[in-house]
């Protein structure tokens, strides 16, 4: 086995079977093909503009690089394991194309600044894709509220029917979480737009190298400040992963709630056909399969995150091989997080709300206990835990006569508490109870609509 001809001037021989196995990243590196012709093709312009290679030679490089990117987009290139990864494998067909020219393209460069550039620029590229679906996910979740800013239906803690509130409320819940998602992708973005190509190996190079004009000619704010850290940092990778994780956290919790809400048990929602399947024994069923799914790619996004955490946490400065295993976790979380929003998006678009069973689901459970005690304190004016004390004594009595507490008979209360009049009734049903909820970022409908509204001008 003969040495790489890339960089085996030293070695007499060439790496065993298991060393190639090992080394190599073509299987999944070939991903960064447009970003490393562009950012190639940024370095070569450069360094004609510097006089440190000549005018035809830069034009060849940048005629062959043009060929090369359409050989891969029509699926002609033949990406070759033995030259390891993406880069080596655009140089070495380069060569092929324009000869010796292809050789000064890496003058002032390494592997080392051109993966990270390359890096950056692909995971730039995705939070774009990516803050596109989670725009029209933050769409569909207002739309819905609005629609639904009306429905009555529990609200939970513990997953214990707590206190009436709106549908419409609770989709905006999910609304104010992936807009934040939008956020954090956006200084994510913001964060990584610095350009390490230039920085070379780890040390910076003796060549009259223009930094500024290559940063800009690839659209980065401007160049990495420091060489060591220009190659070496991967934390953009780690913030990117980051954002991802607590995204889908937010996709899973949706998503179990889909599926409960599905379920024979809750009856709240219905998917049609696009969004459920069948059972292969059962034909009865339909099963909340893309809510199950996009539940499940929680787990492996969170597990990139863990992964590369550790395998960053013990390295020195500057470049370790360790590094190649940054792109496989962030390749894999952003496929995933795309079908996951892509499925959610559609879910909340297609989901059919049951209002009859969502109402139903109120009557037990005591949700207006809050309002009763609330009423205490306004109108009687008991102190809040006194007033809680009073309710409790309530429910319990309601409780052992199998009643709701608007059933129970305004002798039945002053049992309890000698001052209850007949007014406590108009604020123990769920309408009254959402409706007086009109506090700042409360269940009332009007507050949902005006919500929905605001959040579209500052969401989208």
């Amino acid at each position: 086995m003969s040495a790489n001809e890339m960089w085996g001037g030293r070695y007499a021989a060439g790496p065993s079977a298991v060393m190639e196995r090992i080394n190599a990243s073509i299987g999944f590196d070939w991903q960064l093909y447009a970003q490393d012709i562009a950012a190639s093709k940024a370095h070569c312009a450069m360094l004609v503009e510097q006089g440190i290679i000549g005018a035809a030679d830069g034009t060849a490089i940048l005629d062959g690089l043009d060929i090369i990117l359409k050989e891969i987009e029509s699926g002609k290139f033949e990406f070759k394991p033995a030259l390891e990864d993406i880069h080596m494998n655009v140089e070495a067909r380069l060569a092929e194309l324009i000869g010796e020219a292809a050789g000064r393209l890496h003058t002032a460069r390494s592997r080392n600044d051109q993966v990270a550039t390359d890096l950056r620029l692909w995971i730039r590229d995705r939070i774009d894709a990516l803050d596109a679906q989670l725009a029209a996910l933050l769409a569909a979740l207002i739309e819905k509220a609005e629609q639904e800013a009306d429905t009555l239906m529990p609200g939970f803690t513990h997953l214990q029917s707590a206190q009436p509130i709106t549908f419409g409320h609770h989709l905006m819940a999910y609304a104010e979480m992936f807009g934040r998602d939008r956020g954090r992708f956006a200084d994510c973005r913001k964060r990584l737009n610095e350009c390490p190509l230039g920085a070379a190996a780890l040390a910076g190079t003796s060549f009259p190298i223009d930094r500024k004009q290559t940063a800009s000619a690839l659209g980065f704010d401007r160049p990495m400040a420091n060489s060591l850290d220009a190659v070496s940092a991967r934390d953009f990778a780690l913030e990117f992963l980051s954002a991802s994780a607590i995204c889908a956290s937010h996709i899973s919790r949706l998503s179990e709630e889909i599926v409960l809400w599905c379920s024979e048990q809750f009856g709240f929602i219905r998917l049609s056909d696009s969004f459920t399947t069948g059972s292969s024994i059962m034909p009865q069923k339909r099963n909340p399969d893309a809510a199950e799914l996009a539940r499940a790619k929680a787990g492996r996004i969170v597990g990139a995150l863990t992964g590369l955490l550790v395998v960053i946490k013990g390295l020195p400065l500057a470049y370790g091989k360790d590094l190649q295993e940054d792109k496989e976790p962030v390749f894999d979380t952003a496929g995933s997080l795309a079908l996951g929003l892509e499925a959610t998006a559609g879910m909340v678009r297609d989901m059919e709300a049951d209002r009859g069973a969502m109402r139903a689901a109120l009557e037990p459970g005591y949700p207006t206990a809050t309002d009763l005690a609330d009423w205490l304190v306004r109108v009687l004016g008991l102190p809040f835990r006194e007033a809680h004390h009073v309710t409790g004594r309530l429910v319990a009595l309601a409780e052992a006569k199998g009643q709701q507490l608007a059933e129970l008979a305004l002798d039945d209360m002053k049992s309890v508490e000698p001052r209850v009049t007949e007014d406590v009734f108009a604020v123990l049903s769920p309408e009254k109870s959402v409706q007086s909820r009109a506090s700042l970022g409360g269940t009332a409908p009007g507050n949902v609509r005006k919500a929905a509204a605001a959040a579209r001008k500052r969401l989208l």
